[in-house]
């Protein structure tokens, strides 16, 4: 493990990221450019002080959950995050793991498209990033852990349905539509260990996934309508497009409203207010 040069190359990744770049309001003015150590710690789930002594050169060695996390909180392409591998004493992500890093040229999409909500996707539906509008939209997606930054977790172990309102047949339907395509992942990934962890934790947590998995259905993301339940602005009803990149095997899920419509108001209204609370 090279300390030093792993600690250059974090504090460096740190320096070229603005806080919109990671979907992460701007908040008050910044001394120095680049995120904060607290705003990677929090991406990546890790403590502060675990981040300042990995950037002063003087930290554990990371493990390999670790690094990724912090390979995705700091944008790095792949050749970069292999060197931070390398550096860290550890090997690379080895062929047929489920790729988790965004290609540079799909973060500048996500960038670009900074007047609609726009959320990224592993294959295993991880959420890899989101834009700030995404966030105001949704809440915040860096409050879950990176372990537990993931719909399909989220559906059946964690918060649920989230912002999502559906009704009961829509909620029986889309509880099937997420084990299926599940399912479908592990057939095109067998040998990735963090999904079949993600599949044995959810079959052993979740009866109601367990009984879903062992149905034995498969199915593929699709584009759809969904209902979402905003805490200030109430239900917005949006269209979900869905845009693959099959290099990398990764969904890029962007909402919409028609012109003139109500939600396209509220889409307005929450480009201005972002993650901020309205006052009673």
């Amino acid at each position: 493990m090279d300390r030093t040069e792993l600690a250059t190359v974090l504090r460096t990744a740190r320096s070229r990221l603005a806080p919109g770049d990671v979907g992460l309001p701007a908040g008050s003015r910044r001394q120095v450019p680049g995120l904060r150590r607290e705003e990677v710690a929090m991406l990546a789930g890790v403590s502060v002080d675990y981040i300042v002594r990995l950037e002063q050169g003087r930290g554990p060695k990371p493990s390999d959950q670790v690094l990724g996390a912090l390979a995705r909180a700091l944008r790095l392409d792949e050749d970069d995050r292999n060197l931070m591998f390398r550096l860290a004493g550890s090997a690379p992500p080895a062929e047929g793991r489920i790729p988790m890093l965004i290609r540079p040229s799909v973060y500048r999409l996500l960038d670009r498209m900074a007047d609609l909500p726009v959320v990224v996707l592993s294959a295993k539906s991880d959420v890899l990033a989101w834009n700030p509008l995404a966030a105001a939209l949704f809440g915040d997606f860096s409050e879950w852990p990176p372990i537990e930054r993931n719909i399909i977790y989220q559906r059946f172990l964690g918060s649920g349905l989230g912002r999502a309102w559906l009704t009961p047949e829509e909620e029986a339907a889309t509880a099937d539509y997420c084990v299926g395509c599940l399912r479908s992942v592990s057939a095109r990934y067998p040998d990735d260990p963090d999904l079949a962890h993600l599949v044995g934790e959810l079959r052993a947590r979740s009866p109601r996934f367990d009984e879903l998995w062992r149905a034995g259905r498969s199915h593929q993301l699709r584009s759809s309508t969904k209902t979402i339940g905003h805490p200030e602005l109430g239900r917005l009803t949006l269209d979900c497009d869905t845009l693959l990149v099959p290099d990398s095997d990764q969904t890029v899920i962007v909402y919409s409203a028609a012109p003139g419509t109500r939600e396209a108001t509220a889409l307005d209204l929450l480009r201005v207010t972002g993650l901020e609370q309205f006052g009673p």
